[in-house]
């Protein structure tokens, strides 16, 4: 079986049939935005699904936190999720989740034991707990490890929030093993690359960067008016939005910081000024659940805030559609879906100038790049999006055409390029 190569021709490389993907700390059938799910939840199915169309089948592990899930659901065809179970199913959360991979190995390694021999032929781990449990089944399965950081702990402590925590040694120690093991590193822009290759001393020769796709069917230009009107915004609104999980790291505070010093400035607009946050507490961000409204209070904005809890990805499309402008200001971001999803519906974007940002944002044509994380900057950024019409519209039609170049055909091309050559390799070593 061939695949779609690097420039979009085929190869001749044989593909695997089926894949264990490992999502150890997150299911990718969590609603994104709150806990621990988010844009890798997203990437995860996305990826399973489209693989599954391309004919390779994919079954996707994951810890169970509920004693009511099935052990295991069919999420598309050719895609099952089984959950697996792996210390106690309520209570844990992501830091608590390393002494529980003994078990989660066990049941991982028992599917193929239950199945028979050679049931894979590759698995894909994400997140550095998955790349754990992957070095050990690829080695018992004796097939490639292919291996997504989506965040890496030594880029994390070298940005950490205020009243962030920073990642501990074992996740570094365990990072680096991955690193060591993987047979393909697949990295999301060509700056995690270099911080795969500066920071952990990965083999070049094995680091391919794949950027995430966006459902483009899903995410797409709407009627800002129509979109308003579902979500009970006034349609003379100047309407910034905030998507993501309410944590230090993604710089919510900055969003409402902004929306004070704007209104400082411009006390005309807050008859207009609509400052949208959706999504919930997660991380850190669950010691402080109510850090925003506090905030919002101490600000004096409270009457401009709207806090919405994490939505379905159609329901957060027209999010995107209602807004003006979208606001992603975090310290660290691998990629930056939220990015992505908000210029393919047709909304320009302000954001950090850090990690996948500068790859997901064309600054100065479909958003705006902000240095450093100073609120007076990104209301610099912000006001003329909200004030001036015609600057927003040129900026949106400009954030289509980009967001037009992340669609997920693309991203599965260059994975399956990715599978072929980590099965061509691992066979290449088995026939030496």
């Amino acid at each position: 079986m061939g695949g779609p190569g690097q420039d979009g021709a085929v190869t001749s490389l044989p593909l695997p049939r089926r894949v264990a993907m490992l999502s150890a700390h997150t299911s990718p059938l969590e609603q994104p935005g709150s806990g621990d799910a988010g844009g890798m939840n997203v990437y995860v199915l996305e990826l399973s699904r489209r693989l599954a169309a391309r004919g390779v089948e994919v079954e996707v592990f994951t810890r169970a936190t509920s004693r009511h899930l099935p052990p295991a659901v069919e999420a598309s065809p050719g895609v099952v999720v089984r959950h697996v179970t792996a210390g106690p199913f309520e209570g844990l959360t992501k830091d608590d989740l390393p002494s529980q991979l003994c078990g989660f190995v066990r049941d991982v390694l028992r599917a193929e034991v239950e199945q028979g021999p050679h049931h894979f032929d590759l698995v894909h781990s994400h997140y550095w707990l998955s790349g754990q449990v992957g070095t050990v089944a690829a080695e018992r399965w004796s097939v490639p490890l292919v291996h997504t950081m989506h965040t890496m702990a030594k880029v994390k402590n070298a940005h950490l929030a205020e009243g962030d925590r920073a990642e501990p040694i074992g996740r570094v120690v365990g990072e680096e093993e991955i690193v060591r093991i993987a047979d393909r590193l697949v990295a999301n822009t060509e700056e995690e690359r270099r911080e795969l290759l500066d920071l952990y001393a990965a083999d070049p020769s094995r680091v391919d960067v794949v950027h995430p796709g966006v459902d483009l069917e899903r995410f797409r230009p709407g009627s800002r008016d129509d979109a308003r009107a579902d979500l009970g915004l006034p349609p003379d609104a100047a309407v910034l939005l905030f998507a993501g999980r309410i944590q230090p790291l993604k710089a919510p505070d900055v969003v409402l910081k902004a929306a004070a010093d704007l209104l400082a400035r411009d006390p005309a607009l807050r008859e207009r000024l609509q400052v949208v946050v959706v999504g919930g507490a997660s991380g850190s961000g669950l010691d402080r659940p109510t850090s925003l409204a506090d905030l919002a209070a101490e600000l004096g904005i409270t009457d401009v805030v709207r806090l919405e809890p994490a939505v379905t990805q159609d329901v957060l499309a027209t999010w995107y559609a209602a807004a003006d402008v979208v606001c992603v200001p975090s310290h660290n971001e691998s990629f930056g879906l939220v990015a992505i999803e908000a210029q393919a519906c047709g909304t320009p974007v302000v954001a950090a100038r850090v990690g996948g940002l500068s790859t997901a944002v064309a600054d100065g044509v479909s958003g705006v790049l902000v240095d450093g994380h100073d609120p007076h900057d990104y209301a610099d950024a912000l006001h003329p999006l909200l004030t001036d019409r015609a600057l927003r519209d040129e900026l949106g039609a400009k954030a289509v055409a980009h967001a037009s170049g992340f669609g997920w055909d693309a991203t599965v091309d260059r994975v399956l390029e990715v599978y072929a050559r980590a099965v061509a390799a691992r066979a290449g070593r088995k026939d030496g």
